[in-house]
C-alpha cells in the first residue's frame, strides 16, 4: 500500500520538537518567580500641602469697612511681607474728621488740666484743714486754761465761804448771848444793837459768798459747754472741709476714667488709621483678588484675595480607610507620585519605580473625617532625594504605603483569600506594647 504524503504533513508523531524542553523552562521560571520577593503595599490618594499653618494660602480680609481708592498690585504679582496691598478711606461719620486725633489730644490735655486743678484744690483744702485744726486746738487750749483758773478761784471762794461760815457760827453764837444779856439786863441796848449788825454783816458776807461760788460754778459749766460747742463747731467745719476734700478725690477719679477713655479712643484712632493700608500678612503670590476697581465698598472683614506663601515646607496629606489604618504608623516610609511627573511604578517593587519620591510618615490622626477616612501627614524623606521644587499646594498626589516584604506566592495566596497585608512591628514597638 502506497503511503500518502498528507499523512506526514497532517501527523508529526514521528518527527522531533522542543515543545516539552520550553513547557519545563517556563515551569521552572514560574517557580523560581514564585520564591521572589515582593514588596506588600497599600496605596492612598492625597494632594500637596504644608507643615506649617502659617505657610497656607492666606485669606486678604478687609480690617474695616472701607472705600478702596487705590490699588498697589495686581493678580499674580509676588509681594514681600508688609507690602502694600491697596488703600481704604473712611465710610463711617465717626472716623472722617481728617483732625480727629490732635482733637481727641486737645480733650485729653484739656482733661488733665482739670485734674491738676482738682489736685491743687486738694492741696489747698488739706492747709485749710489743718490750719483749723490748729486753731481749734489752741481755741480748747485756751478754753481748758479758763477752766483751770475758774476752778483754781472756786477753791479760792470756798475756802473764803467755809471762812466766812466760821467767822457767822461765832458772830452767832456772841450774838444769842448779848441777846441773852440784853435780855437780862446786863448789856446795854446799844451793845446789843452793835452784835446785832455785826451778826447781820456776817450773814451777808456769807450770802455774797455763796453767790461768788455760785457763780465761779456757773462759769465753769458754761466754759465747758463752750468746749463742746467749739469741738462741735469746729466738727462741722472739718466734716465740710473732708467732704469737699472726697468730693475732688472723686472727680479726680473720675477724671482719671475719662483720661483712660479718651486716650483708649485716641490709640483706636491711630491703629484705625493704621488699617487703612492692607498689608501682606507674608512673602508670596497675590491671586483671586475679587475687587476689580476704585471706589468700591468693602465690608468689614470681607474677603480681598489670596496670598499663596513663596517659601513653603511641603508635605502630602494622604487618606487612610480604616480597614488599613492600623497598618500605618509614624515613621513608616511612603512613596509619592505627584501629577504631572511621569513615573514608571512597579507594584510589588516600589523602590525600583521611576519617579517616585520618597517621604516618611510623621503623624496619623486619631479622628476619622467627615469622608468616613483617617488622615495622615507625609514630608520629605531627608534620606532620599528631594521633592520637585515645582510641586504647589493642592497638587494631586497618590501614595504607596512600603509594608512587609513577602514571597510572590504568599501574596497571591493572600489575594486569593481576601486577607489583609501583614501587619508587622518593630523590636521597639514590641517592647513597649511588652512593657
Amino acid at each position: 500500500m502506497r503511503k500518502l504524503e498528507s499523512i506526514d504533513k497532517i501527523y508529526h508523531i514521528h518527527k522531533k520538537d522542543n515543545a516539552k524542553k520550553w513547557f519545563s523552562i517556563f515551569f521552572a521560571f514560574g517557580v523560581v518567580v514564585l520564591f521572589l520577593p515582593w514588596t506588600q503595599n497599600i496605596k492612598v490618594t492625597g494632594k500637596v500641602s504644608t507643615l506649617y499653618q502659617d505657610q497656607r494660602p492666606q485669606q486678604l480680609n478687609s480690617p474695616i469697612p472701607g472705600k478702596i481708592i487705590k490699588w498697589h498690585v495686581k493678580n499674580g504679582d509676588f509681594v514681600k511681607r508688609g507690602d502694600t496691598i491697596l488703600q481704604l478711606a473712611e465710610i463711617k461719620d465717626a472716623y472722617m474728621d481728617p483732625n480727629l486725633i490732635e482733637r481727641t489730644q486737645k480733650q485729653v490735655t484739656a482733661k488733665h488740666g482739670v485734674r491738676s486743678y482738682y489736685q491743687a484744690k486738694i492741696a489747698t483744702t488739706d492747709s485749710q484743714i489743718a490750719a483749723l485744726r490748729s486753731v481749734r486746738d489752741l481755741k480748747l487750749e485756751q478754753l481748758e486754761v479758763k477752766v483751770d483758773q475758774l476752778e483754781s478761784r472756786l477753791d479760792g471762794e470756798q475756802a473764803e465761804l467755809q471762812a466766812i461760815e466760821a467767822e457767822l457760827s461765832l458772830s452767832e453764837d456772841q450774838y444769842n448771848r448779848q441777846k441773852k444779856m440784853y435780855e437780862e439786863g446786863l448789856v446795854s441796848l446799844t451793845q446789843f444793837q452793835q452784835r446785832t449788825l455785826a451778826y447781820r454783816n456776817a450773814i451777808a458776807k456769807r450770802t455774797s459768798a455763796e453767790n461768788k461760788v455760785m457763780q465761779t460754778k456757773q462759769d465753769i459749766l458754761n466754759a465747758a459747754i463752750e468746749q463742746q460747742a467749739t469741738r462741735q463747731d469746729y466738727a462741722e467745719k472739718l466734716s465740710k472741709m473732708e467732704g469737699d476734700r472726697f468730693q475732688s478725690l472723686g472727680q479726680i477719679e473720675n477724671n482719671n476714667g475719662e483720661i483712660a477713655k479718651l486716650e483708649n479712643q485716641m490709640a483706636n484712632y491711630q491703629v484705625r488709621q493704621g488699617l487703612y493700608f492692607v498689608l501682606a500678612s507674608q512673602d508670596g503670590q497675590v491671586i483671586q483678588l475679587n475687587k476689580s476697581g476704585i471706589g468700591e465698598i468693602l465690608k468689614e472683614s470681607e474677603s480681598i484675595g489670596t496670598v499663596v506663601p513663596s517659601d513653603v515646607a511641603y508635605a502630602v496629606e494622604i487618606s487612610i480607610k480604616p480597614v488599613d489604618l492600623p497598618l500605618f504608623k509614624v515613621g513608616q516610609r511612603v512613596m509619592c507620585i505627584f501629577d504631572g511627573f511621569p513615573a514608571i511604578v512597579f507594584s510589588g517593587w516600589p523602590n525600583s519605580s521611576y519617579g517616585t519620591f520618597a517621604g516618611r510618615v510623621i503623624a496619623v490622626e486619631s479622628n476619622i473625617s467627615p469622608s468616613g477616612a483617617f488622615r495622615a501627614l507625609v514630608v520629605p524623606d531627608s534620606e532620599s532625594k528631594p521633592w520637585p521644587p515645582q510641586i504647589k499646594i493642592g497638587t494631586g498626589t497618590q501614595g504607596i504605603a512600603i509594608l512587609n516584604d513577602v514571597p510572590i506566592w504568599y501574596e497571591l495566596w493572600r489575594n486569593i483569600n481576601g486577607f489583609p497585608p501583614d501587619y508587622y512591628m518593630s523590636e521597639s514597638e514590641k517592647q513597649v506594647l511588652k512593657k
